[in-house]
Formats: structure tokens, C-alpha cells, sequence
């Protein structure tokens, strides 16, 4: 692949979307190597979490690639953005978690393939932002969407009508991620935070994600039935005989993979 790059340790894949010259904008091939790259983790067995970031020292990513867009028609537009769509729900519904290291630029497409990964870290040099009705459109990658389920529609809506960026620290306060560290600091921080998770039983993190998930986009009463539903298909499991066990004998659990 030309623009992405894909490490494997210990459980871990880190994927870097790598266009540094370009601050790694998304542009169609960068989304379709996305999309491959998404599809073959989900797959993995050997991997438990990934670790999305961005090439060089500047950026995460500054957005969609507007050389490429700004001569496209409708439906060229409307490609792009179902691309995007399909490769950042692979993101979001993979069985693995997955943490967003944000490093510098992560505006437009970027701040949107943040928000399709389930937690998010940032740098303390990064800089969020919704820039699209400057351009004359809007957000097309999910910010309209994800935006404001993650802070709430009155904020999303001032974040998207006025384009203004905001930093880390604002980020942090409404919301939209999770920790804020030195940028000396961004990977090893959210490498030991996977470790952490790789520690737990992996099989109920990835039914916990899914629940999760699919319960934000439900009413209560529905997001409670299939809580219990789940919760009663874990009783059957390996992985909760031997935590409540081991817990009782306090013991370090044996637990399986997914």
C-alpha cells in the first residue's frame, strides 16, 4: 500500500494513514487502502486492539483531499462519501477496540475518523475542527452524525456552522476525547492503555462494544433487553467460570482469546 502502513506487536496493530506531504488528507485510494487495511484486522485472531494515527509530526489527518474534490461532480461526491462511510462503520463495528492517537490536524475527515474509533487520545498539539461549510458543503464522512451523538447537537452544530477549530484541551472538556498527553507521550500511553484492555477477557470487551454500540441507537427499554441478553450469554462461557473463580481464589484469571 502506498499510504497506509500496518505494524503487528503483541496483539496490537498499529495502522498510520501516511501521506505526510499531503498531511495525510484522505483521498480515495488512502480510503480504499483503509478499507482493505479494516478488513483484514476485523479478521485477525492475533489481534485484540488497534491504534490509529497519522504519518509525520504535523498531522493526524487535515481532511478529505480537496484537489480531488474540487472539480468532482454529485455523484462522484456521493462515491467518495459512501466509500468513507463503508471503511469508517468497518472501523467502528470491528470486534476489536480500537483508540484514535491524534496527533496535530484532525479536521474534516480526520476529526470524522476519530469519532468512528471508540476512544480517543490526543496530543496535546492537536486541533479539531469541522471546516466543511467554509468550502461551500457540508461534513460527509459522518460528522453530522457522529458529532453530535459524541458532544450533543447544541455544540456539534456551533462546531460545524461556524468551522471554528479547537484544541486538545477543549476537546477534552466537551467530550469529544478521552485524555489529553504530551505528544512525546501519545503511543506509549495508548499502548498501555491496550495492554490494559488485551488483559480482559476478550470476548466479553467485544460484546460490551457491541451492546454499546448498538444501544446508543436504541430506546432504553431496547438497549436494556439486549444488555440482559447478553449478559445471560456470557454465563455460558469459559471466560466467566474462570474470572468469578480465580476473583474467589484470588488468582491472576487463565483467559481465552475471542
Amino acid at each position: 500500500m502506498n499510504n497506509v502502513k500496518v505494524d503487528v506487536k503483541n496483539e496490537i496493530a498499529y495502522v498510520t494513514i501516511d501521506r505526510p506531504k499531503a498531511l495525510n488528507a484522505l483521498n480515495s485510494e488512502t480510503l480504499k487502502e483503509l478499507n482493505e487495511t479494516f478488513s483484514d484486522i476485523r479478521d485477525r485472531k492475533d489481534v485484540k486492539v488497534l491504534i490509529l494515527t497519522g504519518g509525520g509530526e504535523k498531522s493526524f489527518v487535515a481532511g478529505a483531499d480537496i484537489s480531488e474534490m474540487v472539480n468532482a461532480t454529485p455523484q462522484e461526491g456521493r462515491a467518495m462519501s459512501m466509500l468513507a462511510y463503508e471503511t469508517f462503520n468497518m472501523l467502528e463495528e470491528m470486534p476489536q477496540v480500537t483508540i484514535a492517537a491524534v496527533n496535530g490536524f484532525a479536521l474534516g475527515g480526520g476529526c470524522e475518523i476519530s469519532m468512528a474509533c471508540d476512544i480517543r487520545v490526543a496530543s496535546k498539539n492537536a486541533l479539531f475542527g469541522q471546516p466543511e461549510v467554509g468550502l461551500g458543503i457540508i461534513p460527509g464522512f459522518g460528522g453530522t452524525q457522529r458529532l453530535p451523538r459524541l458532544v450533543g447537537k447544541g455544540i456539534a452544530k456551533e462546531l460545524i456552522f461556524t468551522t471554528d477549530s479547537i484544541k486538545a484541551d477543549e476537546a477534552y472538556r466537551i467530550g469529544l476525547v478521552n485524555h489529553v498527553v504530551e505528544k512525546e507521550e501519545l503511543i506509549d500511553y495508548c499502548t498501555k492503555m491496550a495492554e490494559k484492555i488485551i488483559s480482559k477477557a476478550s470476548y466479553a470487551v467485544t460484546l460490551a462494544k457491541q451492546v454499546i454500540n448498538l444501544g446508543v441507537e436504541s430506546d432504553l427499554h431496547t438497549g436494556i433487553q439486549l444488555e440482559a441478553n447478553t449478559f445471560a450469554s456470557t454465563f455460558e462461557t469459559h471466560d466467566k467460570k474462570e474470572g468469578m473463580t480465580a476473583f474467589l481464589e484470588k488468582r491472576k484469571a487463565d483467559l481465552s482469546d475471542f
